[in-house]
C-alpha cells in the first residue's frame, strides 16, 4: 500500500489550535483545487512513490507524538485513511488538514480534521462539499481563510450550519498574508462578537522565507 509523498518534515505547527506545538508534517502531493493564494503549490505535482510501513518508520525518526498530514488535498489518494490508521495505532496523536471537497466521513474519528471551507476570494467555494460538516465532532476544526469582507460575511453564514455541539472555539477566522490586514480580520470579529479563533500562520513569522518544510 502506497502513497504520493512531497515531503515529510519537523516543525512548529502553525495553522490550528495546537499551534505553536512541535509537530511532524506528512505532506502528501495532489490537489483537486486551485485556490488563488495557495502557498504550497509545488506540492500540486511533485513526489515519491513510498509504502505506509515506510512512512510511518520514517515520522518515528523524529521522536514526535503530533503528526499532521497534508497536502496538496490528503483524500484524493484512497488510502490516506489507512496510513492515518496506522499512526493512530502506533501512538501518535493525528490530524489532516482537507480542503473540506471531499468526504472526510471515511477518515478515522480518532483523527482530528482540519476542514479549510473555501471563501469566495479563493474562486473554489463552489467547490466546497457542506455535507462534512454533519461528520465533525467537537475535537474537530473548520479554518476560513479569509481575503475581504465578502469571505468574512461568507464564513459568518456558513459558522450557522455546524453541528449544534461543535465548539465556535474551534473556528479559525485566517487572513490571507499579505492581502487581509489581520487588525481589519480582528475588529470585524470584536465588533460582531464572534468567539471565533482569529488565527496567523506562525510558521511564516517564524521563518518569513522559507517557502518549504514549513
Amino acid at each position: 500500500m502506497t502513497l504520493i509523498v512531497n515531503e515529510i518534515f519537523h516543525s512548529i505547527q502553525g495553522e490550528s489550535i495546537y499551534s505553536g506545538r512541535p509537530c511532524i508534517f506528512v505532506r502528501l502531493t495532489g490537489c483537486n483545487l486551485r485556490c488563488t493564494y495557495c502557498d504550497t503549490r509545488y506540492a500540486y505535482e511533485e513526489g515519491v512513490e513510498m509504502e505506509i510501513a515506510e512512512i510511518i518508520r520514517r515520522v518515528a525518526a523524529y521522536n514526535c507524538r503530533l503528526v499532521e498530514i497534508t497536502g496538496g488535498e490528503p483524500l484524493l489518494q484512497t488510502e490516506t485513511p489507512l496510513l492515518i490508521l496506522g499512526l493512530l495505532e502506533n501512538g501518535y496523536e493525528v490530524m489532516m488538514e482537507t480542503n473540506g471537497s471531499l468526504d472526510i466521513s471515511k477518515v478515522d474519528p480518532r483523527c482530528v480534521k482540519i476542514v479549510d471551507i473555501k471563501c469566495p476570494s479563493s474562486h473554489a467555494s463552489e467547490k466546497n462539499n457542506l455535507e462534512n460538516l454533519k461528520s465533525l465532532n467537537p475535537k474537530d476544526q473548520i479554518k476560513f481563510v479569509i481575503g475581504n469582507r465578502t469571505d468574512y460575511v461568507y464564513a459568518k453564514k456558513t459558522m450557522a450550519l455546524n453541528p449544534p455541539d461543535f465548539p465556535e472555539d474551534h473556528i479559525l477566522f485566517s487572513p490571507i498574508s499579505g492581502k487581509m490586514p489581520p487588525e481589519d480580520l480582528a475588529e470585524w470579529i470584536l465588533k460582531d462578537n464572534l468567539n471565533v479563533r482569529l488565527h496567523l500562520q506562525i510558521h511564516k513569522i517564524i521563518w518569513p522565507d522559507r517557502e518549504k518544510g514549513v
